[in-house]
């Protein structure tokens, strides 16, 4: 069975609570839950992982290598300046997606950037919490083909 690990840095563990006007109303808990079912819907395994600190993020994404098939994440602020998670991304070697609950290009120039695009397979931006199910929607259809 594909697995397919999503990645949420830092802050996204606050959603349903911070700036609702960008992020929704939803919890990561309520988007993860939903996720889960539509895994096991389309014979996918699904994994979720959180953390505020970029040294937890990497190490889980290590961990994953030859162990996961496609990763979805929302880097959340490190987006913009973690060369260490566009690294261990890239050990990976495998399709990565990046998701982004805002639209990360009608914000403030400073989030204009990310560093993680260049590697990924695609990117959604500015849908909200259904970017996370088009993102697995996507990751499915790609793992169909190899």
């Amino acid at each position: 069975m594909p697995k397919v690990l999503f990645i949420n840095g830092p802050n996204l563990n606050m959603l349903g609570v911070r700036e609702k006007e960008y992020y929704g109303s939803q919890t990561l808990e309520e988007i993860n839950t939903s996720l889960s079912s539509m895994a096991a819907q389309k014979g996918v395994a699904a994994e979720f992982f959180q953390s505020n600190h970029e040294g937890e993020l990497v190490d889980r994404i290590q961990q994953g290598y030859g162990k996961v098939d496609c990763i979805i994440i929302n880097p959340g602020a490190l987006t913009h300046y973690s060369i260490a998670l566009y690294d261990a991304l890239k050990l990976l070697q495998v399709p990565v997606i990046e998701i982004h609950l805002s639209n990360i290009y009608a914000r403030e120039s400073f989030r204009n950037k990310s560093l993680i695009s260049p590697l990924a397979v695609g990117g959604i931006f500015g849908l909200g919490p259904i970017g996370y199910n088009l993102a697995l929607e996507a990751a499915c259809q790609l793992l169909e083909k190899e």
